[in-house]
C-alpha cells in the first residue's frame, strides 16, 4: 500500500459537485490523481466549478429524475471510459418545521433529493461496477440521520434512509468487490448551511457549544474522510456510516460541552 492516498487513474463521478462539500471533495480527488466528472442541477455553475477543480467533464441534471441520472452516469462513462468511484453529495436542506405544520410537498422534495437521488445514482453507477466487479461509493448521511432533531423530520428521515441504503448495498455488492460507505457530517460551512444561517434556522453558537471540538466543520474535513473511504486505505471497510462530527454523537451529557469542560 502506498504511503499516501493514491487515486491515480480512478474514474470518479461527484454529484452536487458545483459547490460545497461536493466541489471541495472533487478537487481533492483530482489532486490525488483521480479523473473526475462533476454533476449538478445548477447547470450554470458547472463550468466555473470544473475550471476550479480541473474536472475532465460536467453533466447537469436532477438526481430525482431516473432519466437524468441515467444520462449523467452515461455522460461520465462516455468522458472517462468507465466509472470506479462515486461520491453522492447532491442534497437539499429543510426548514425547521414541526410535522403537523409541514407541507407534504416540501417534505417529499427533501426526501426525494436526499434519499431517492442517492438511490438512483447508486443504482445506475452500480450497474457498471457490478459488470466490472469493482468500485467504491460514498454517500452522505448526517448527524440528523443518526438522532432525532425536532422540526427536521424530512431531512432526518431521508438521511436515516441513506444509512440503511448504504449498509444494504454494501451487503448486496460486497462479494463483487464493490464497497459502499457513507459519512455523517455535522454542521459544515457550506452554501447550504449558510442559507440555513441566513434564514436563522439555527444558532451557530448553540451548535459550537454542543460540539466537543467547539466549532463548525470545514468542507475540507469532509473531503478528507470521503477520500479515505474511496481509497484502498479503506479496502476492508464497507457498510459503515462514519460520523465526521467533531464529537457530536460522542457527547451524551446534559447542557453545553463548554460548561462541562470549564465549569
Amino acid at each position: 500500500m502506498s504511503k499516501t492516498i493514491d487515486l491515480s487513474g480512478k474514474r470518479a463521478l461527484v454529484t452536487g459537485g458545483a459547490s460545497g462539500i461536493g466541489e471541495t471533495t472533487a478537487k481533492l480527488l483530482v489532486e490525488l490523481g483521480a479523473r473526475v466528472v462533476i454533476a449538478d442541477i445548477n447547470a450554470g455553475a458547472l463550468a466555473g466549478a470544473a475550471n476550479r477543480i480541473q474536472a475532465e467533464g460536467v453533466t447537469a441534471g436532477d438526481v430525482v429524475s431516473a432519466a437524468d441520472v441515467e444520462r449523467m452516469v452515461a455522460d461520465t462513462v462516455g468522458v472517462l471510459g468507465g466509472i470506479d468511484l462515486v461520491f453522492n453529495s447532491a442534497g437539499v436542506g429543510d426548514d425547521l418545521v414541526p410535522v403537523h405544520e409541514q407541507e407534504p410537498e416540501r417534505w417529499q422534495r427533501v426526501v426525494d433529493v436526499n434519499l431517492k437521488g442517492t438511490y438512483l445514482v447508486c443504482r445506475e453507477a452500480g450497474k457498471h461496477m457490478v459488470a466490472q466487479k469493482s468500485g467504491a461509493i460514498v454517500n452522505v448521511s448526517s448527524i440528523v440521520g443518526l438522532g432525532a432533531f425536532p422540526g427536521r423530520s424530512a431531512y432526518g428521515v431521508a438521511k436515516a434512509g441513506v444509512v440503511h441504503l448504504t449498509s444494504t448495498l454494501a451487503c448486496e455488492w460486497g462479494h463483487l468487490g464493490i464497497r459502499v460507505n457513507a459519512i455523517a457530517p455535522a454542521y459544515t460551512r457550506t452554501p447550504l448551511v449558510q442559507d440555513l444561517l441566513d434564514r436563522k434556522i439555527f444558532d451557530p453558537g448553540l451548535i459550537e457549544r454542543r460540539t466537543p471540538l467547539a466549532r463548525l466543520a470545514q468542507s475540507t474535513e469532509m473531503a478528507s474522510a470521503v477520500a479515505f473511504l474511496l481509497s484502498d486505505w479503506a479496502s476492508y471497510v464497507t457498510g459503515v456510516t462514519l460520523p465526521v462530527d467533531g464529537g457530536w454523537n460522542a457527547y451524551g451529557a446534559a447542557g453545553d460541552v463548554m460548561k462541562v469542560r470549564h465549569g
